[in-house]
Parts: structure tokens; sequence; C-alpha cells
């Protein structure tokens, strides 16, 4: 997998000699900081109003101030995981580069892996901010470690599906807005299946299990559960296949 590692770091590189990571990462540094900052503040309204009350209510970092905020991510991933992969393969197609790409003697399995995994470092890179910010609760609370990282690595099976969605649908098209916009529909509808589950009707519990949050609240609870796994699993395989198939019918039309 030596090529998929050069093509990673081809890719991971343009991203930061352009402003693309920079501008996500002081959008996500913003916006981050701003749950993070309210939903602290809320924490700390409640403990010095219970403390003045005399009555002591059970405060709890996890479940008050960490899992919303990691909930929060997991939203805020939505917006901003269709900007990380519209560029992947339709900035190829604009510029015209894709065809040295599929007539090189790199397999396409190299190629997507490659252009997959800088995605996700770029996106590890966006969560770093959130670990910084944990530091300050660790510094000054005692929150549970271990339910944090089980959250952690629900966010990025999540991620890594979602962006194996959107490399997907970015090897579709040489138009990055049609990339970016087409993704960011596609994820909001595999969120909002969670939604069907208003019925005790078999096509309404397919469509709810279907959903990305209805495997993300497992992991979000500090709980690993493998069906969940292999669900984000599942479509991670899913998103990079259909990027196999798609990359196939560009070699033969090169």
């Amino acid at each position: 997998m030596r090529n998929a590692l050069i093509i990673c770091r081809k890719e991971l590189r343009s991203y930061f000699v352009s402003p693309v990571a920079y501008v996500l990462l002081t959008l996500w540094g913003v916006v981050f900081g701003y749950f993070f900052w309210a939903e602290l503040g809320v924490f700390l309204k409640y403990s010095m109003e219970s403390q003045m009350s005399g009555r002591m209510y059970p405060m709890n970092l996890n479940e008050q101030v960490i899992r919303p905020l990691l909930q929060n991510v997991a939203v805020i991933g939505l917006f901003f995981l269709p900007m990380i992969t519209m560029r992947l393969f339709a900035e190829e197609k604009r510029t015209g580069t894709i065809e040295l790409l599929v007539t090189s003697p790199i397999r396409d399995l190299e190629i997507i892996i490659g252009k997959w995994l800088a995605a996700m470092l770029l996106y590890c890179c966006l969560l770093l901010f959130t670990v910084f910010h944990f530091l300050f609760l660790f510094k000054y609370g005692n929150p549970d470690l271990k339910p944090i990282l089980i959250a952690y690595l629900g966010l990025l099976l999540e991620a890594g599906a979602m962006l194996a969605i959107g490399t997907f649908i970015s090897s579709l098209t040489k138009n990055q807005i049609i990339a970016g916009a087409t993704t960011f529909a596609v994820l909001i509808l595999l969120w909002v299946l969670a939604w069907s589950d208003f019925s005790n009707a078999g096509w309404s519990r397919v469509l709810a299990y279907m959903s990305l949050v209805t495997h993300s609240e497992s992991f979000m609870r500090g709980v690993m559960d493998l069906k969940d796994g292999i669900y984000y699993a599942t479509l991670i395989f899913l998103g990079l296949f259909f990027t196999a198939r798609s990359m196939e019918s560009l070699r033969w039309r090169s």
C-alpha cells in the first residue's frame, strides 16, 4: 500500500497548500468553541444554583457536557465533511489530471484509499480541536475517560462512512459544488431516516435502522455494540467499492 500512502500524502498536502484546510479548521474551531462555551456555561449555572439552594443535584460532566458536545460534533460533521470530499475526484476531473491517474500504473484501489485516508486525516485534525477543549475539563474536573474514547471511536467510524459516501459522489462529477451539495443531501437523508421509526411496520424499522443516528447513539453513551461497528464498516466498504466501479469506468473510457 506504499502507493496509497503517497497519494494520501499528496492529497493531504493539497488541502494545506490551499485555503481549504485553514478555512475548515477556523470555522470548526469557532463553531465548536461556541458549543463548548454554551454547554459549560449551562453546567456551571445549574451547579451554582444547586449550591445556592442548598439542594445538591447530581452533576455529571460526561452526561451533561461531554456527551452533548460530542453529539453536536456529529451534527457539525454533516456540514463540514462534504466540503472535505467534494474536491477529491471532482477537482481531478476539472483540471484534467484524472486521466493521468487512471492511466498510471497505480491501482484504482490505492488511489481511492489514499484519497479517503487523506480526508480522514483532515477530519482527525478537526477533532483535535475538541480534544484541546476537553483537556480543560480534565484539568479542573474529573470526567470518565473510557466513555469519551468510545464516543471518539464512534465519531471516527461515522465520519469514515460519510467520507466514503462523499468520495464516491465526488467521483461522479467534475463540479465540486454539485459533489458537495449532493453529498450533503445524501448525508442528511441518512440522518433523518431515524425519524421513520414512528410505527411498528417492518419498513419503518428497516429505514430507521439504516440511519446514521441509530448507530451512533450507543457510542455516544460509551457502549460499543458490534452491530453498529459492522454497519459503519459496511458503509465504508460500499462507498469505496462503488468509487472503484466509477474509477473503473473512467479507466475504460481513457
